[in-house]
């Protein structure tokens, strides 16, 4: 029997390109905040790692905030869409700021600057406007293939957005002058293109009507749930707390990854190589998403094809390890395209799992926690993604980096090839045993054939 379709072909472009304006935010954080505030800022790697882990304080209770939000709103444009479109704003001008700390300031003040504006971007605006924007795929449609498709092209946007930011980034900074005022430019330029884009997703798409007697009685029960009753039946969910932590795995890889621009600097010796092997992620990336509805079909589900994937991954990073000590670069470019390849499937799926997790959840309970369940995915990025940044900046402090030094020190140049090298291949290891517990299709069509839907 073939799935309804709900959505056109420009509408599932028009909410890809979400994830643009997403990226412009999280690209320039992870690759470039840390190297921002070190090298250009004169700040202290330990401390702003610290500040950078206290703000996540924050972020793990707006998380599941913003997620019980969106599952109470009720307006003419929708659940998600309100509190995807609004908040951006806010995330414009945060941005700057977090790339736009006062030269003149002392550094105690800098540092509180650098707080403020962080807390605000993440736990605030940016936690408001992804967990909607992640929501939306559950709320637009409900063909899993379209679900899927969603997926693969909002991470091609995503992808490809990190790629043009993290290849062109450092040039453009010189291109407007270098330093502080070339830093503060460029995030404007970006925040600018992300609220444009923003705005033009949020219209592009429509949230399926409720009206039906199942869907109103699903929003009578909803309002039955406190936040702590929503909040056990999503830890109640085995395949939710998997793919939570599932998500902060990944996330904590493109923090690692993200310490390669300082790998390029200190140890490469050249850090416009960061742009080739950003390439080398990017492009492998974008091609396995273009075609990646057709595998999965194919395979008839996501769980195998994302458990080989990171097998695969696991092998390409070690590849990767291989090829450093060898002194090869062309060698360790290609592995890491390879170890991508091996990435790619479950970053453009992921969103399609939180949507059958949810579904897990409602079948099991009678009650549809859709937002609540996508906070996972901005609680992954957020806390995988900062505490990365955080532990790698603890860590290479302690080792004693010293910015824009000639040469690091031994034990620096040691914990940057730990970060680079082994810490991507023991995540993958980590993420392939987790995937291997993800079988939530198959119990999802148990609990169909229990229920004869």
């Amino acid at each position: 029997m073939m799935e309804k379709k709900y959505l056109k072909w420009y509408q599932k472009i028009g909410y890809g390109s979400g994830d643009i304006a997403g990226n412009v935010v999280y690209a320039l954080l992870t690759a470039f905040v840390m190297f921002y505030l070190t090298d250009t800022v004169g700040l202290s790697m330990g401390i702003i790692g610290t500040l950078i882990a206290l703000s996540k304080v924050f972020d793990g209770v707006t998380d599941f905030f913003f997620g019980r939000m969106i599952d109470k709103t009720h307006t003419k444009m929708g659940k998600a869409r309100p509190w995807m479109l609004w908040p951006y704003i806010g995330c414009s001008v945060a941005l700057v700021a977090c790339f736009a700390i006062p030269t003149s300031w002392g550094q105690t003040a800098q540092y509180a600057f650098f707080f403020i504006a962080y807390t605000l971007l993440n736990a605030v605006f940016f936690t408001a406007n992804n967990i909607a924007y992640a929501s939306l795929t559950a709320l637009i449609t409900k063909n899993t293939n379209e679900r899927v498709q969603l997926g693969s092209i909002r991470f091609i946007f995503a992808f490809g957005t990190s790629m043009l930011i993290q290849y062109i980034t450092i040039d453009a900074v010189n291109w407007f002058g270098g330093g502080a005022e070339g830093w503060r430019i460029v995030a404007i330029i970006y925040a600018i293109v992300g609220l444009i884009v923003n705005t033009i997703s949020v219209f592009s798409v429509k949230e399926l009507p409720d009206a039906d007697k199942e869907m109103e009685k699903e929003r009578k029960e909803e309002h039955t749930l406190t936040f702590f009753d929503s909040f056990k039946l999503l830890l109640k969910n085995k395949y939710y707390v998997i793919i939570c932590i599932t998500y902060i795995m990944t996330q904590l890889y493109a923090s690692v990854i993200g310490m390669g621009i300082y790998y390029m600097k200190y140890i490469l010796g050249n850090e416009g190589l960061f742009s080739d092997f950003a390439l080398a992620i990017n492009i492998p990336m974008v091609a396995m998403l273009l075609i990646l509805p057709v595998i999965i079909q194919k395979m008839g589900g996501m769980y195998k094809l994302n458990v080989i994937g990171y097998i695969v991954a696991t092998v390409g990073r070690l590849g990767v390890m291989v090829a450093d000590y060898m002194g090869n670069i062309p060698l360790m470019l290609a592995f890491t395209a390879i170890a991508t390849l091996g990435i790619a499937p479950l970053q453009g799926d992921l969103n399609a799992l939180i949507a059958s997790c949810s579904e897990h959840t409602t079948m099991k309970t009678g009650h549809r926690l859709d937002g609540m369940m996508y906070s996972c995915s901005s609680l992954g990025i957020k806390i995988g993604g900062a505490l990365g940044t955080a532990i790698c900046g603890w860590l290479l402090d302690a080792a004693g980096y010293i910015k824009n030094a000639a040469v690091q020190a031994p034990a620096t140049i040691g914990m940057l090839q730990f970060l680079y090298l082994w810490a991507p291949a023991i995540l993958c290891l980590i993420v392939t045993f987790l995937l291997s517990r993800l079988k939530v299709e198959k119990a999802n069509k148990l609990l169909m054939e229990e229920k004869n839907i």
